[in-house]
């Protein structure tokens, strides 16, 4: 982590909401889901919100690094329809070692869509992804022995 990446950190991020990141297309092989209303869904909320955290961070990181997801804590209390210009705002409260704490708020440019916090490690990429392919290569071998 390079020394810029502290709290006070701000950045803003505008996503404009398609068709296909409604309920509907969250899980297509639900039929529950295939009748709920065709409104911005929290699952993709979630992602964009993670996804305005990492664009703010992505300048301040070294080679080899990256962040994961660790606390969603944000509510979603408006529904945005399709077509409509959500806009992310997040700021880095503290960072702890390699943990990044964020407070957000979300708005669709008529309401407050979400607020609350994130929380985000920073990870070494090559050492991350051995841990999960040392964790898939001993689910494999359970599996075989199943």
């Amino acid at each position: 982590m390079k020394p810029t990446l502290r709290a006070g950190l701000k950045h803003e991020f505008k996503y404009l909401v398609p068709e296909n990141k409604t309920v509907p297309y969250l899980y297509p092989e639900s039929g529950i889901f295939q009748g709920m209303p065709a409104v911005f869904a929290t699952g993709y909320m979630v992602g964009l919100i993670e996804w305005a955290c990492i664009d703010a961070i992505q300048p301040h990181l070294d080679g080899g690094e990256q962040s994961v997801g660790t606390d969603v804590r944000f509510s979603h209390s408006a529904a945005t329809p399709p077509g409509f210009m959500v806009s992310v705002k997040v700021t880095l409260e503290r960072v702890e070692g390699r943990k990044l704490a964020f407070s957000i708020s979300a708005d669709d440019g008529v309401d407050v869509i979400s607020e609350g916090t994130h929380e985000r490690l920073v990870i070494d990429s090559g050492r991350f992804m051995r841990k999960v392919q040392e964790k898939a290569a001993a689910h494999a071998a359970a599996q075989a022995k199943a």
